[in-house]
């Protein structure tokens, strides 16, 4: 899953919030001459993405995410330019001001992240409307005609019941995020 995410709606909290420990990897090494990172900067950061909970659902970290379980994939930095709305927008403004080497934990509240959970995004249809319905799963993903994914909640009385919800609406997000480097616009 590409997890793409300052100010508004983004809280730094302290330790003491019951956070997952900074790993070693995490590790904040500000330099000095270190860049800080402004609106139009290319970023490259490493992250390590929590449910409130501390349960990792998404890391720019090979080792983190061999210890959080989580699929085997190509973790790399993620590298984006700031205000071209790539990521969301907690996330985002956490970077902004950040120098290089810095590491920082935010709360990124639903409306920052993938936004709230909408029940209008909820679809019943008729089964037959489906290719292949005999392959369609509860949990598993269909498509809508325009393309967006949706994932099947239900299937029941010849009627399947699909969440176009993004997986993360409705989720408040923690980000441990370092900025590794700034390219200067």
């Amino acid at each position: 899953m590409a997890t793409l995410l300052l100010g508004f709606g983004c809280i730094s909290l302290p330790s003491s919030q019951n956070l997952p420990v900074t790993t070693e990897v995490m590790r904040s090494d500000v330099l000095s001459g270190a860049q800080t990172a402004l609106r139009g900067d290319i970023v490259h950061v490493d992250y390590i993405g929590m449910f409130e909970n501390g349960t990792v659902f998404d890391t720019s970290i090979a080792s983190e995410a061999q210890k959080a379980g989580l699929p085997q994939k190509r973790y790399e930095q993620l590298v984006f330019r700031i205000g071209d709305g790539q990521i969301i927008k907690g996330f985002e403004d956490a970077v902004v001001g950040m120098r290089e080497g810095e590491v920082k934990t935010v709360k990124i509240e639903p409306k920052d992240a993938y936004g709230e959970w909408d029940p209008r995004l909820v679809a019943t249809l008729p089964i037959d409307n489906f290719e292949n319905a005999e392959d369609i799963k509860v949990g598993g993903f269909v498509y809508s005609a325009s393309g967006a994914p949706g994932i099947v909640t239900a299937i029941q009385d010849g009627k399947v019941t699909v969440d176009f919800n993004h997986e993360l609406a409705g989720k408040t997000l923690v980000y441990t995020i370092k900025l590794v480097r700034v390219d200067k616009r």
